[in-house]
């Protein structure tokens, strides 16, 4: 399939627009939901002019449907539909309600153990309980707790850029965390693999683990002291209106759906080039995911074709590097747009964090890779 010069630039300069848009023009970053809507819509246009042979591309009744419920069900309960939306809504109303109880018992907690524990045991519990009780729900928990500390403000961002990571990381060890992980498992279901509820943790548990203990331990070193001077983002006295709660679950709505639409508008450029990568490159490759809905992706590269191996280095480049930008993890976006974190702040430590953590994890997963043929 050959994408035509038109689409493949029209294409490219959505993405750029998507990857600098935010750091660069000061409107953007502050209507950031809105931005990327606009964009998705762009992306679904352009793609519409190109035929994959097994995908349907471009506006469609099923992707505008997609687009207006992914943000209300990732599953049920009874029969009753729960998504993102209901669950920022919900804890929203309860912390709006019981708010003072609530960073009283924090605060407690925080003046037995030491801020440094606190970190520690913030970032690794919350990253590895995210796999069970879901990134969203380990995220909404992240803020709230960050909320009742008194830190300063660059504290209180490379906290919860840091432990971001480790949400990230963590979700993607069995089908319940997040979506990459609930359509890897679905796509490798059958042979030769068979995968099931603990194919993940089996074959990433011995990467994703210790990297969520050393998110932690970083955590530690990267928290400073508390400054009376600088009320930081969530140390202030609970000031939010029903008004802000309510509007904080309608950005997450329009942001998820323009992750559905952006994901899908992207599809051509996946699939023509992505999935051809060997995998040493596609895990550099998978970089994108700090922008891109990361789920769509891995629809993309995983299927019972690959071997293990691809399969761990494609995936592993796209939770490390999800924690990069604030699009590029639904935790981001729930930490991000509670706590007041621009684009800019995000990346300062999100950029070169996630770079560091790609080469690390490059350096293991490959040399390990080399080893075991010998």
């Amino acid at each position: 399939m050959a994408l035509g010069l038109g689409v493949t630039i029209g294409l490219l300069v959505i993405f750029l627009a998507v990857l600098i848009g935010p750091f660069k023009v000061k409107v953007i970053e502050h209507n950031l939901e809105v931005f990327l809507f606009i964009c998705g819509v762009l992306a679904m246009t352009i793609s519409g002019f190109v035929k994959l042979a097994d995908t349907e591309t471009g506006w469609r009744l099923s992707i505008v449907e997609e687009a207006l419920t992914a943000p209300l069900k990732i599953t049920e309960v009874y029969g009753i539909p729960i998504g993102i939306v209901q669950i920022v809504l919900v804890v929203g109303f309860v912390i709006y309600k019981w708010n003072t109880p609530i960073h009283e018992a924090i605060r407690r907690m925080t003046n037995a153990l030491s801020l440094k524990v606190m970190a520690f045991i913030l970032i690794s519990v919350l990253g590895l309980a995210s796999s069970m009780i879901s990134a969203i729900l380990a995220a909404i928990i992240l803020v709230e707790m960050i909320s009742a500390l008194h830190l300063s403000r660059k504290s209180e961002i490379d906290l919860t850029v840091i432990a971001c990571f480790s949400i990230g990381l963590g979700a993607a060890l069995t089908p319940l965390g997040e979506p990459l992980s609930t359509i890897a498992v679905a796509k490798l279901s059958g042979p030769p693999y068979y995968a099931g509820f603990d194919y993940l943790i089996k074959l990433l548990g011995i990467y994703i683990v210790p990297g969520i203990l050393a998110f932690g331990i970083l955590g530690m070193f990267f928290l400073g002291k508390v400054d009376p001077k600088d009320h930081g983002l969530g140390s202030e006295s609970y000031n939010e209106t029903l008004k802000d709660v309510i509007m904080r679950a309608v950005k997450v709505y329009v942001f998820i759906a323009a992750l559905v639409l952006l994901g899908d508008g992207f599809k051509p450029l996946i699939f023509e080039y992505f999935t051809q990568v060997p995998s040493a490159i596609l895990y550099w490759v998978n970089m994108v995911s700090a922008i891109l809905d990361n789920a769509t992706l891995a629809a993309a590269e995983i299927g019972p074709a690959l071997t293990e191996s691809q399969i761990k280095s494609a995936l592993m480049g796209l939770l490390i590097s999800g924690g990069m930008l604030i699009p590029g993890n639904i935790p981001n976006i729930i930490a991000a747009g509670k706590l007041g974190i621009t684009s800019k702040e995000w990346a300062r430590i999100g950029v070169p964090l996630g770079l560091i953590s790609m080469g690390i994890y490059f350096v293991i997963i490959f040399s390990t890779e080399i080893l075991l043929k010998f």
